[in-house]
């Protein structure tokens, strides 16, 4: 895993519809969730739980952004199938080709699988990784472990 404090790696991944985000671009501070695979059953809770997350953390100006290797055909499908569709909600990005490179940029790539590890990181609006967490292969992440992380490390935006 990276270090906290240490600067964020380049990130810059098409969305569900394949509009480019780019960590340098945004607004505030991000906090990156990497999923293994869509319709998997526990990726498939944690993605249910990121809506919920994604609106406490608005308050401090954190926006969500959810990262898998799948394309962004089957993430699109999986995100409409889910119902997590919207402004408010997570942001979608696939790591599909280059397959797994941010992944890999960020520690967070299972080359035995092909797929992203279970790893999340909070970065501050300039770029810093504040906060981070893997669980192992398996295991789903306490996504409320995150919202806790946010209220520690950033405050609310006025």
């Amino acid at each position: 895993m990276i270090p906290v404090g240490e600067p964020a790696p380049e990130l810059c991944l098409p969305d569900i519809h394949g509009t480019p985000t780019d960590l340098a671009d945004l607004d505030g501070a991000a906090l990156l969730v990497f999923l293994p695979a869509a319709f998997t059953p526990l990726c498939s809770g944690e993605l249910a739980g990121l809506p919920p997350l994604a609106a406490s953390v608005a308050a401090h100006g954190v926006r969500v952004l959810a990262v898998s290797c799948d394309s962004m055909f089957v993430l699109r499908t999986w995100a409409e199938q889910s119902g997590v569709t919207g402004d408010s909600g997570p942001t979608l990005l696939s790591d599909f080709w280059p397959h797994g490179e941010v992944s890999r940029r960020y520690q967070a790539f299972d080359h035995e699988r092909g797929t992203s590890t279970r790893t999340s990181y909070l970065i501050d609006g300039d770029g810093v990784i504040r906060w981070s967490t893997r669980s192992p292969a398996g295991v789903a992440r306490d996504l409320e472990d995150h919202r806790t992380a946010v209220e520690q490390h950033l405050p609310r935006v006025a």
